[in-house]
């Protein structure tokens, strides 16, 4: 059996993006179309069995009609072809309130064939071309919907700790019901204990659910699918415990991060073995200069040139350090960038000088007001005719006090 193991598509993204006048869409969620449409089009071409989707299929629980219709077109592509698809909600895909459907469920209210929908725990079996899989699905759940009031009165920790027995418990009771004779998979829709972090905004937020990879990493599943996290990373080896990463690049923190999808070969014993395959999602790229003092446009437009082949086609943020922002010519700078797809205004760090202390030497207290004037403005090198006429408003003005 062949699965093809993707998530994070979030739809709907526009972050740096632009109009395309060809489309009158954003750029962004172009971008993502296309990388959408190498998953697709390498499961049409690639002898997969199952395209299981990890949650997260839009960027907002209320997504656009355009959204919509263009990934529908995608998910038609692949069912006119005999390929099922599997689809777990994830936490983008969750409504706020309890009980109204999640934007994938549309696919289930059509009854879609070879579309399976996974908005809540359970196990589906899946006929595929190479037998019968076995799908145990944990969808993103809300602490508060699965403890259902039993965390009242509880502090954080007790109530993690509450949350992990809930979860434990679910995924015995679902594991118990697996039938051995076929091979099974997890897919969730969760943070895991042992996962490096991402840029998934949600994690920004405060906390959230996080599952023991200890209970999930079980000698019953030949595979563990996992969304959420953007960064592709693998956790566990008996069996492969793999988060396939986001599609697309959402913000800087995913710099330099590879994007891409997972194929899992399942053997008949039921031994599972995979590849990450890298799409092709818009770079980013910071260039950090150091400009120099006396020209520091022409020290920015050095760093551009030699990182042209980085800035071509990317998402771009400039940071410069200077100390004179008056001498840096920004209209320069830009036109520089031209080659870029996008460019996020340029970051200015002014380099403060510190302050220098006045040396005045021993005895500085018995001086008097117009002695510490006169060397405070000797040390700043004030010009004589400048020294001289302010040492006279200062001696008019003491004058006055005097008087």
């Amino acid at each position: 059996m062949r699965i093809l193991h993707f998530a994070d598509l979030h739809l709907g993204v526009t972050t740096y993006g632009k109009t395309d006048p060809e489309t009158g869409l954003n750029s962004r969620f172009l971008d993502s179309l296309k990388v959408l449409d190498e998953v697709v089009d390498f499961a049409l071409h690639g002898d997969i069995d199952l395209v299981l989707f990890c949650g997260d299929a839009y960027d907002s629980q209320r997504p656009e009609p355009t959204e919509q219709r263009e990934f529908a077109r995608r998910i038609a592509k692949l069912v006119s072809k005999n390929i099922p698809v599997f689809l777990l909600v994830g936490n983008h895909d969750l409504p706020q309130a309890w009980g109204r459907a999640t934007a994938v469920e549309v696919f289930d209210a059509l009854a879609v064939e070879k579309v399976i929908v996974a908005p809540r725990p359970g196990v589906y079996p899946i006929p595929v071309k190479g037998g019968r899989l076995q799908v145990l699905a944990l969808p993103w759940a809300r602490r508060h919907a699965l403890l259902a009031g039993e965390g009242r009165g509880l502090g954080m920790e007790e109530l993690d700790s509450l949350f992990q027995e809930k979860l434990t418990s679910i995924i015995q009771g679902l594991t118990s019901e697996l039938d051995k004779a076929s091979p099974a998979l997890l897919a969730a829709h969760f943070s895991l204990d042992t996962a490096k972090p991402s840029s998934e905004r949600t994690m920004l937020l405060g906390r959230e659910p996080v599952l023991l990879q200890s209970n999930i990493a079980l000698p019953a599943f030949s595979y563990v699918a996992l969304g959420h996290i953007h960064r592709h990373q693998v956790l566990g080896s008996g069996p492969p415990v793999v988060y396939s990463g986001s599609l697309e690049r959402i913000d800087f923190n995913e710099e330099g991060q590879e994007k891409g999808f997972c194929v899992v070969d399942i053997n008949k014993g039921g031994e599972a073995r995979f590849n990450f395959h890298p799409v092709q999602a818009r770079p980013l790229f910071t260039l950090k200069v150091e400009a120099g003092e006396e020209n520091p446009t022409a020290s920015v437009l050095q760093e551009i040139a030699k990182n042209q082949d980085k800035i071509r086609n990317a998402i771009v943020r400039l940071e410069i350090n200077l100390s004179q922002p008056g001498k840096l010519e920004v209209r320069e700078v830009l036109a520089a960038l031209r080659e870029a797809y996008y460019v996020v205004p340029p970051a200015l760090n002014i380099k403060r000088e510190p302050r220098t202390r006045l040396s005045l030497g021993q005895g500085v207290e018995s001086l008097t007001p117009l002695e510490a004037l006169s060397a405070y403005l000797e040390d700043r090198k004030t010009p004589a005719a400048r020294k001289e006429k302010l040492l006279k408003y200062a001696q008019e003005l003491l004058e006055r006090k005097e008087a």
